[in-house]
């Protein structure tokens, strides 16, 4: 949508005084603290001259001073909510700004999850207060002046905010629309190349961190690693930092805090961000390394520490954050699900909020898919089972979503699809590899160990994961599997059992057969085909395999099983019996649906 500086009849010209470029209409409890706070916000710190109708000129007759302002505006923004209607304010505006578009004025309507239909028709919430207004009102000839405007506005040209055309898509396009309109250069406000499922992932974020109350607050962000973090809180930072006094968004905090050159050089970006300019030079080296931050007492700032793992590193830059003026924030990104409470023991002056990200659901993972493979929002035709398949295999993991679309963009091959497909399946993509493989790296080398047994063990119940793991020579591994779950490694569901992201499993498979040396050394196996298939097998040389995991293949026989198992999850188990070398003593857990094996009581199917 294009449009000109100056529209309409003669009574408009050139050498027409603006008093201000945009006066905003709109519902203030529906969109104040999120979309249209935003939108403001951004267009302000562009240059744009706003009229924000912020109801602080309404009494029981409308100011004259707001209809001046509304004749003032060069552009009139009107944000229909699904209050909007209900507020008689509201109405009376749009009757004037309609007024002033027939004098030029350039109006631009934004429908904020509500269908431009309803306001043309008065249909739902807009029927049912207009039929509520007409009996209030004495006078019917406001009520049907207030449809006819309604009826106009919703038949103009504007953005629609709904899921398939986000809030933060919007924004964007309205800011560069209207800087254009006005002469301005216009810049993006953000560079992530496709925000799918951001939008309400900000918007939740956005609520919590209420950035009009006087509070301080801290918002901590975590969940698996290549789930997002880093793109949502870049996302948060470009939108909202124009609203403070200060700004640092620091990256890699966990990388760059491992060194005091490391150390040194994230202290120096956030003061010198905050204060302006100004450095910790005039410091010597070692006070530069010991010292915290005092955070500056008069200054609204806003700090982004991305990817941290220890308090220490938080404590380190920040300090005690009980100077930070009223209405600073601060956001933080964690793999560590356990450090939200930490936070907030150690900072219980703030309101410390935690937030999970999750997965992309299936109609936005399919989305972001399809924009790196395809270019388009939806598979291209004859690609739909293909990509179900592969969005079953990425598990709403963006960063798979991503690698694996990049991998495949301009493939118009099927066969290279599926062949693809089964690669993936045996061999994890190197980047996402790389990417997953930084959250096992940082374990001590009990919880590697523990972690990598867990790999053959999901779907078990917790309470006999341990019981397995004590089997195996471990001491009671409690404390150790809660780390795993608060590094989002391993999951335990609300019926206890235990789970991981299925790439988080094939990442953990896959250094196993890394590190193995010999058959003689293999602990754990899983054969889970996709088809039903005959194969011979023979297990004479694993005399240390403990977890035997087989599903879809077809054996006529076992003649050996080694003494050291500790779980047997079997479908179609050949055998009417198990084997005398297994050792009943050691055996935890034994599955074996489609058999004729007579379980003993003692074992849990």
């Amino acid at each position: 949508m294009a449009f000109p500086i100056n529209k309409g009849d003669s009574s408009s010209s050139s050498t027409h005084q603006y008093r201000y470029d945009v006066f905003v209409s709109f519902r203030g409890e529906d969109t104040r603290n999120n979309f249209t706070s935003i939108l403001i916000g951004i267009l302000e710190d562009h240059g744009i001259n706003i009229f924000r109708d912020d109801e602080h000129l309404r009494g029981e007759e409308i100011s004259d001073k707001l209809f001046e302002a509304i004749e003032s505006s060069r552009i009139s923004i009107i944000v229909f909510s699904k209050n909007y209607v209900f507020f008689t304010w509201c109405l009376k505006e749009l009757v004037k700004i309609l007024e002033c578009r027939k004098k030029g004025q350039i109006v631009l309507p934004i429908f904020y999850k509500v269908d431009p239909s309803e306001v043309r028709g008065q249909k739902g919430k807009f029927g049912e207060a207009l039929t509520e207004h007409e009996t209030k009102f004495k006078d019917k000839r406001e009520v049907q002046k207030w449809r006819i405007a309604l009826h106009e506005a919703g038949s103009i040209g504007g953005w629609h905010c709904t899921k398939d055309h986000r809030q933060y898509t919007v924004i964007e396009e309205v800011v560069e629309e209207i800087i254009s309109g006005v002469k301005l250069n216009c810049t993006k406000i953000s560079d992530v190349k496709y925000p799918v499922g951001i939008d309400s992932r900000v918007e939740d974020i956005n609520c919590r961190l209420d950035i009009d109350s006087i509070d301080v607050r801290m918002v901590v962000i975590h969940g698996l690693p290549g789930i997002g973090k880093t793109t949502v809180a870049k996302t948060i930072y470009d939108l909202i930092a124009y609203r403070f006094e200060g700004s640092s968004f620091l990256g890699n905090v966990k990388e760059n805090s491992t060194t005091n050159d490391g150390k040194l050089q994230l202290r120096e970006k956030l003061y010198s961000e905050i204060l302006g300019g100004r450095t910790l030079k005039e410091l010597g080296a070692i006070k530069r390394i010991n010292m915290r931050m005092e955070m500056p007492q008069h200054k609204r700032i806003l700090i982004i520490l991305d990817d941290v793992d220890e308090l220490i590193q938080v404590i380190d830059l920040l300090g005690e954050c009980n100077c930070l003026a009223p209405g600073s924030r601060i956001i933080i990104t964690t793999k560590d699900g356990k450090l939200p409470s930490t936070l907030q023991e150690d900072y219980h002056h703030l309101i410390v909020h935690n937030y999970r990200l999750k997965e992309l659901d299936k109609h936005e993972s399919c989305e972001l898919f399809c924009q790196h493979v395809f270019k388009e929002n939806k598979p291209k035709k004859g690609y739909s089972e293909l990509v179900d398949l592969f969005l079953s295999y990425a598990k709403g993991l963006p960063l798979a979503l991503k690698e694996i679309g990049i991998d495949l963009y301009r493939r118009d091959d099927i066969r290279y699809w599926k062949s693809a497909l089964e690669k993936y399946k045996r061999i994890l993509n190197p980047r996402i590899l790389e990417v997953l493989k930084k959250s096992y790296d940082g374990l001590d080398q009990t919880q590697q160990y523990i972690f990598l047994h867990t790999c053959f063990l999901k779907g078990l119940y917790k309470d006999v994961v341990e019981c397995i793991l004590e089997s195996c020579n471990f001491y009671d591994p409690y404390c150790d599997i809660e780390i795993l779950k608060d590094k989002s490694l391993i999951f335990v569901d609300e019926d206890g059992t235990l789970s991981m992201h299925d790439l988080m499993q094939q990442m953990g498979l896959e250094i196993v057969k890394q590190e193995l040396e010999g058959l003689e050394e293999v602990e754990g196996i899983t054969l889970c085909l996709p088809q039903p298939r005959n194969m011979q097998l023979n297990f004479g040389r694993m005399k240390n395999l403990k977890y035997l995991i087989v599903h879809n293949l077809i054996c006529e026989d076992v003649i050996y099983l080694p003494n050291e198992l500790r779980v047997i999850d079997w479908n179609g188990f050949p055998l009417p019996s198990l084997p005398a070398t297994v050792n009943l003593q050691k055996l935890v857990a034994l599955n074996v649906p489609g058999s004729h094996i007579k379980l003993d009581e003692h074992f849990e199917v």
